[in-house]
């Protein structure tokens, strides 16, 4: 009986630990450096701070998050919404007017109704959409976009290098137009590009010192622009970068070495868990990106990372000085390392 309990034993002892650790009311933590896509956690070796995160942004919400509570509301500003607005500020992936996708059977709507199964998301989500905010933090991103817009967006990457998902990677959100249904998007924060002869904001953005060009957030007590890790973070390249855009000469400083280094992070995530998303850019026959609006048919034949300039020439973020190699080459890297 002895050498019987000996050998039980192990068996026991798991038992007995996974017991404890499904106790009712336990505290169980959940990854900090997780995306969530279909209801599943995937990790991305980098922090994430999702809608359901203390201090996160939750596109879900009707009312406004940063507006005094008598106005935040959907009874108190919902007549002034959007003709295209509502309480939702995101949709389905099945979009019947505007998917660029097969027409969906009625068997498949009532398969993803409730949630979508992983290997039916996979099959839609092939776009990366890359935006600058022109907000300068991911709270004034988020009050742009949910509070006054009422539009959405899967991701805001802050100039500290913290993500911030405000939906499931299965809803359809309001960010890119014709690309909404088959792509995740994201914000980063950088106060964008402006005509090269023209007024900027870039002496209230900006400041240098013996290091290089860092970051200087106006009104930092603003409870909008509190950075998740407070520091001095520096842009990637400290003069401004200069370049053409659909036709317009644009200027603008880079994104810091801490975004640049958690898109590469997410960029890689989100291709594991959404293999039709290819790790490059459009570019023409000589490989060089391409700076203008992509054909129809180029952009529905294309799947990777993409600009939200190449989705529409009224756009041209993220600009001239976002590095696309340097996404493309780091995300080359982080898959080779799994």
């Amino acid at each position: 009986m002895r050498r019987v309990f000996l050998a039980l034993l192990p068996a026991l002892l798991v038992s007995l630990q996974v017991g404890c650790a499904l106790k009712p009311g336990k505290h169980i933590d959940k990854p900090d450096d997780a995306i969530i896509a279909g209801g599943e956690y995937f990790r991305i070796g980098t922090p994430v701070v999702t809608w359901l995160d203390v201090g996160g942004f939750n596109a879900y919400r009707v009312d406004k998050q940063f507006a005094p509570w008598e106005e935040a509301t959907w009874d108190a500003f919902k007549d002034t919404v959007p003709s295209y607005g509502g309480p939702q500020r995101y949709g389905w992936r099945i979009d019947r007017f505007n998917n660029g996708r097969a027409d969906f059977t009625e068997e498949e709507i009532e398969a993803v109704r409730r949630n979508w199964p992983l290997d039916k998301l996979r099959d839609v989500v092939d776009q990366f959409v890359i935006h600058y905010d022109v907000c300068g933090t991911a709270g004034v991103c988020f009050d742009v976009l949910h509070d006054r817009r009422f539009l959405s967006v899967h991701f805001m990457l802050d100039v500290d290098g913290t993500i911030y998902q405000s939906l499931d990677l299965q809803e359809r959100a309001w960010h890119a137009g014709t690309a909404n249904s088959r792509s995740v998007g994201i914000e980063i924060t950088n106060i964008g590009a402006y005509p090269v002869d023209g007024d900027n904001p870039f002496d209230r953005w900006y400041a240098s010192d013996e290091k290089g060009t860092y970051v200087t957030i106006p009104n930092p007590d603003d409870p909008r622009k509190q950075q998740r890790r407070p520091g001095k973070y520096y842009t990637a390249r400290p003069d401004p970068v200069t370049g053409t855009i659909n036709g317009s000469e644009l200027v603008m400083y880079d994104l810091t070495d801490e975004q640049y280094d958690a898109l590469i992070k997410l960029t890689a995530g989100l291709i594991r868990v959404f293999p039709k998303i290819e790790n490059d850019y459009p570019r023409d026959a000589d490989g060089n990106l391409i700076v203008d609006e992509l054909s129809d048919e180029e952009f529905a034949e294309f799947a990777g990372l993409i600009g939200h300039f190449h989705e529409t020439n009224g756009k041209t973020d993220p600009g001239p000085a976002f590095d696309w190699e340097r996404v493309r080459k780091g995300v080359e890297r982080e898959l080779r390392r799994w």
